[in-house]
C-alpha cells in the first residue's frame, strides 16, 4: 500500500512498502530548485531516516526532467557576502546529509540533470537513466562552479571527465554519462522508475545494518572538501561575472564575461 505523508513546496514524499520515493515536484519550472528546496530535501530525509519501514529511498522528477538545478532568478534575491555564504552552506549541507543518510539512496532520472540535479546524483549511491537523461554542470556559464561537484564528483568520475564537465557545462548522455562513472545503469526510455524500483526492492531485502555500515565505510572520504566549497562558491556570488552570467541568462544572450 502506498502511503503519501505530505506534498510541500516542492517534494512530495510517499512510502510503499520498504521504499520511499521523493519526487521533485516543480514540474512547470523543470524542477528548479528554490532555497526553500534545500530544507525540504533535509527534513525528507529525517522523516526516512525515522521510519523504520523504509529500507531505500528513490529520488525522481515529476514532469519533463529530473531538475535542471538552482533556480537562477533567486540568485539576485542574495542581499550580501553573509547571506549568499548561508545560501551555500544550506545546498551544501543538505547534500552532505543526503551522504550521510544511513539508508541506500537511489536516483531515477530521465531529461536534464544539470546543476544541482546532478549533484543530487552524484550523492546518491546508484543511479539509473534512461535514454532521455543528460547530464551537466553548467555553473561556468553564470560564473560559477559547482560546490559539490568539484568536491564529491571525483568520487566518480576521473580528473579529465570533472574537468571537461566543469569547464565547458557541456551535457552528457546517459551512455556518456555511463562512461564517465555518473551512471549506473541505462533504461530504455521512460523504464527508469521500473527498473529503480525493482533495483530498490532488490536492496531492501538485504540487511539494513550490514548496509548502513557498509555506506559508512564507502563514504570515508566524502566529507573532505566541503568547507573550502562553501567558501569559493559564496566568494563567486559577489562577482560581477555572476552579475553578468545571471543578467546574460534572464535575456538570453551570450555572457560577456570579464574576470572581475
Amino acid at each position: 500500500m502506498v502511503r503519501k505523508d505530505y506534498h510541500v513546496a516542492m517534494l512530495t514524499y510517499e512510502v510503499d512498502g520498504p521504499v520511499a520515493w521523493a519526487t521533485l515536484d516543480r514540474a512547470n519550472k523543470l524542477n528548479a530548485m528554490t532555497r526553500a528546496f534545500w530544507g525540504e530535501l533535509t527534513a525528507t530525509l529525517s522523516q526516512a531516516e525515522d521510519d523504520p519501514t523504509v529500507r531505500v529511498l528513490v529520488f525522481r522528477g515529476a514532469g519533463r526532467c529530473f531538475s535542471v538545478g538552482g533556480d537562477i532568478g533567486g540568485f539576485g534575491e542574495l542581499v550580501d557576502s553573509a547571506d549568499r555564504r548561508a545560501y551555500v552552506r544550506e545546498a551544501l549541507d543538505a547534500l552532505r546529509a543526503v551522504d550521510r543518510f544511513s539508508k541506500p539512496t537511489i536516483a531515477a532520472v530521465h531529461g536534464h540533470a544539470l546543476g544541482g540535479g546532478c549533484e543530487l546524483t552524484m550523492v546518491c549511491d546508484i543511479v539509473v537513466a534512461d535514454e532521455t537523461a543528460r547530464f551537466g554542470t553548467p555553473e561556468a556559464q553564470v560564473g560559477l562552479v559547482p560546490g559539490l561537484g568539484v568536491v564529491r564528483g571525483m568520487a566518480h568520475v576521473n580528473l579529465h571527465w570533472m574537468k571537461y564537465m566543469v569547464f565547458t557545462g557541456e551535457q552528457l548522455d546517459a551512455h556518456e554519462a555511463k562512461l564517465a562513472g555518473l551512471v549506473n545503469l541505462v533504461a530504455p526510455e521512460g523504464e527508469h522508475l521500473a527498473m529503480a524500483a525493482g533495483l530498490a526492492a532488490k536492496v531492501a531485502k538485504r540487511a539494513p545494518l550490514a548496509l548502513a555500515v557498509g555506506k559508512e565505510i564507502l563514504n570515508r572520504h566524502a566529507e573532505e572538501g566541503y568547507g573550502y566549497a562553501i567558501e569559493a562558491v559564496s566568494f563567486l556570488q559577489g562577482t560581477a561575472d555572476v552579475q553578468e552570467g545571471v543578467s546574460s541568462f534572464r535575456e538570453r544572450r551570450e555572457p560577456q564575461f570579464g574576470g572581475r
